[in-house]
């Protein structure tokens, strides 16, 4: 399955973005400031995703969301993971409603406040019920490649 984030807003404090799955729009997508894309230099928690290609390993536990729901009904506390984000560790998709909760991740859910997301719950567990859980399940890559 191929993941692709296209950045469309990338603000002081923020970067908004959209997802699409296999070529088609699935949600909006909210990170931290783009600071590498305006030759800033990384900030630990506060910086947006280097652009570039990605596995996304679907049956990573996490520690930090692993007994969170949804995460532990859906996926046995398994939680996408972006890997091998050159300087980054732990870069996982997950809920979130602005740019407090991303340290770095991506936040999945519909961009109807500025510089926010709404409904970040019900977004994410579409894409895994829909999506993510069938990969997963037929042990089929994921890749994510952000632009």
């Amino acid at each position: 399955m191929e993941l692709e984030l296209r950045r469309i807003a990338r603000k002081s404090e923020y970067t908004i973005g959209r997802l699409y799955i296999n070529g088609v729009y699935f949600c909006d997508t909210l990170e931290d400031y783009d600071r590498l894309y305006f030759g800033k230099k990384k900030v630990a928690g506060k910086t947006a995703i280097p652009a570039g290609r990605y596995n996304v390993t679907l049956n990573n536990y996490s520690p930090r969301f692993g007994n969170k729901e949804p995460y532990k009904s859906l996926a046995n506390g398994c939680v996408p993971l972006i890997c091998k984000v050159r300087g980054f560790s732990g870069v996982r998709i997950h809920i979130g409603n602005d740019a407090n909760d991303t340290e770095g991740c991506l936040l999945v859910g519909l961009n109807t406040k500025v510089g926010m997301l709404t409904k970040s719950r019900e977004t994410y567990e579409l894409l895994w019920t829909k999506y993510l859980a069938p990969v997963q399940k037929r042990h089929e890559p994921c890749y994510i490649t952000i632009k």
